[in-house]
């Protein structure tokens, strides 16, 4: 899963003071984090969290896959 690319503060702060145009919650969560953490710091975080989200997506697999064979042989979760 690719992280969306964080926008300059500049285009941030320049999209607040529009009216029409305020930033989203995420965007301006990005461009806090830019702020607070270094690019190696960022892409770690990231690369963590998307490895957290791919644990989960196996761990359910592993579950559905536990359910079909238990179905298959005639036992009950």
């Amino acid at each position: 899963m690719q992280a969306a690319p964080v926008p300059p503060l500049t285009e941030v702060m320049a999209a607040a003071s529009r009216p029409h145009a305020l930033p989203t919650v995420s965007t301006a969560l990005r461009a806090v984090e830019s702020l607070l953490l270094g690019g190696g710091q960022r892409t770690a975080r990231r690369n963590a969290w998307t490895a957290v989200l791919e644990d989960r997506r196996r761990a359910q697999d592993r579950v559905e896959a536990q359910h079909v064979l238990e179905a298959v042989s005639g036992r009950t979760s």
